[in-house]
């Protein structure tokens, strides 16, 4: 019994998801590094009665879809900061990569060990107000899977209909 029809209908399934989880990163700025924005994938095997269907991230997607609670303002999230602040390591990457760096008031040059200070000061922000649910990979999955079950019993009903016929 081969399920091509289903697999195909799986396959576009996917395929949206994926599709419009990394333009919904893009545009909402979240695509820095592209490390995130290039993880996004899925994982499909169809056997003779049976299918699964597997989407692949970074681990701190779930984290950016999702979102994370602060100590001082709450999302709608599963996530929480308790007691730990954010790891400083991911945050310094971030800030190289948008090249930020602190200035000095005075002599308006950049200081020196400035973006470990900027580091702290986000860190910090982070862990008192959390980070917004962005629903970048959410959105997409609903909104697909609301058509998803009518196109599986047409190309499933297609796929017996030619196991029959054969």
């Amino acid at each position: 019994m081969q399920l091509t029809e289903t697999k195909q209908a799986l396959q576009i399934f996917a395929k949206n998801v994926v599709k419009f989880s990394r333009s919904n990163l893009t545009r909402q700025k979240k695509n820095v590094s592209k490390e995130l924005y290039d993880s996004i994938g899925y994982d499909l095997k169809v056997h003779k009665n049976s299918f699964s269907l597997l989407f692949e991230m970074e681990d701190y997607g779930v984290f950016q879809d999702k979102g994370i609670s602060g100590k001082e303002k709450k999302y709608n999230t599963p996530f929480s900061f308790k007691s730990k602040m954010p790891p400083r390591e991911p945050i310094l990457n971030w800030i190289n990569a948008r090249r930020m760096r602190l200035r000095d008031k005075e002599t308006g040059k950049f200081k020196k060990g400035g973006q470990n200070t900027l580091a702290f000061l986000i860190q910090r922000s982070i862990y008192k107000k959390g980070i917004k649910p962005s629903l970048f990979f959410t959105k997409p999955f609903e909104a697909s899977f609301k058509n998803l079950p009518n196109q599986l019993i047409e190309k499933f009903a297609l796929d017996l209909e030619n196991i029959i016929t054969d």
